[in-house]
Parts: structure tokens; sequence; C-alpha cells
């Protein structure tokens, strides 16, 4: 790649973030260097610290940026109030969407924690329980109210997050589904879990939300630029 005219701040930044992301999830963390890297965006190796002290803080950096998106953007979609279907169709509408829009930062959030070191990866442990945490607290307001039929709030969301996740690893945009078609998928196998309609589930038959509680499908803001010296992805 040609070295970056005027290559300096942000919009180098931005460039090393892009192709570390796509080196990454390509390669691997461990086969990617830092060499390889520097080639790509078009600097020389020893630029490459004036963004990051090394590899290891590299990856953390993307990772962590990653989480601090997620949990902006999740905060800026819930809804504040309303049934507990309705946020919990808000969140799958907005995981959903996330996922499908932003590829790469999700695969390698999750391939990659191996690769951290136990001070990052305790730091992006404490940050997804916290994502787990929203979702779960939607969960148990619906069962306290009577919405949802759930013996283990816990189990229901990993279950869920797990199934929602696993997007990213096989949607190919330009296939028969859109994300709206995902979004509606999704979201009645999501509401036929929590109202406990597992034979309708088993079956493959979800139920939609009645008029009223219908919510409009959550689109995903463009991702936030920053910079790696400042910890942000």
């Amino acid at each position: 790649m040609a070295r970056i005219a005027g290559s300096s701040g942000p919009r180098t930044e931005e460039a090393i973030r892009r192709a570390g992301l796509s080196l990454i999830a390509t390669h691997g963390y461990a086969a990617m260097s830092l060499r390889q890297l520097a080639a790509e965006v078009g600097i020389q190796q020893g630029s490459l610290y004036n963004y990051f002290r090394n590899k290891q803080e590299f990856l953390f950096d993307l990772i962590r940026g990653h989480m601090l998106d997620l949990h902006a953007a999740l905060d800026a979609a819930l809804l504040s109030e309303g049934s507990a279907e309705a946020r919990l169709t808000r969140f799958t509408e907005f995981h959903v969407a996330y996922h499908v829009a932003r590829p790469q930062e999700v695969f390698i959030c999750y391939s990659e924690l191996r690769s951290l070191e136990p001070d990052n990866l305790a730091a992006v442990v404490a940050m997804r329980r916290d994502y787990e945490r929203k979702l779960g607290e939607i969960l148990d307001h619906g069962r306290a109210t009577g919405e949802f039929h759930l013996a283990d709030t816990r189990m229901a969301t990993l279950a869920i997050l797990a199934m929602l996740s696993g997007i990213c690893t096989w949607y190919k945009p330009g296939g028969r589904l859109t994300t709206d078609g995902l979004q509606q998928i999704f979201t009645g196998m999501v509401l036929a879990l929590a109202r406990g309609e597992t034979q309708a589930l088993a079956r493959g038959e979800t139920q939609a939300l009645a008029p009223s509680e219908a919510v409009e499908p959550v689109a995903v803001p463009a991702r936030r630029r920053g910079g790696l010296r400042a910890g942000v992805g």
C-alpha cells in the first residue's frame, strides 16, 4: 500500500485500526506482525509506536474499543420505559443489526480473547458481563411482571446471546435475508424462548409482538472514530 499522504494524527490511527482488524480477522493475532501492519498502512514500523507501545496493547485497544462502542450504542438504543417484551425486542434488534454491521470487530472480540494478557482479559470480561447484565435485567423484569416464563434468567441470558452473536460467523451481505429480515426472525425466536413457548420454538413457529407493543427497528450508528492512544476502538 502506498504511503498515506500527510500520514499523521487521527487519519493514520484510523488506517492502522482498519488494517489491523482486517489482518487479524484474516490471519489471526499470533500470525500478524507489526512489520506486516506497517507495510499495509504504508508507514515505517517505528511509526506505529507513536500510537501504541506494542502488539498486545494494539489488540487490547481494538477489543476494548469495540466493547465501548457496543455499550454506548446499546444504551442509546434501549427503551427507558415500556414493557419487558418491547425492551427485549429493542435489545434483540439492536444486537442483530450491530453484529451484521461490524462482523470483524465482533469476530476478533470472541476469537482473540485467548490472546489477551491476564489484566487485559479481566477488563474485557468485566465489560462483557456488564453487557450480559443489561439483558439479564430485562429478562428479570419480564419474569417479575409475568410477561416471561423462565426458570433461570441467567441461563436464558447466555443462550440468547450465544444465538444472536453467532450471526457474524455465517451471515453474508447480499444473501436472501436482509438485516430487517434477520431482526424479525430472531426477535420471534427470542420472544418465544422468553415467553416459555418452547414447543412453538422447536417447530420454528414464532409470534410477533401485538401492534400496541411494536417498536421501530433499530439501526446501528456509524462507528465512532477515536485514537488508539486514548484506548478506544
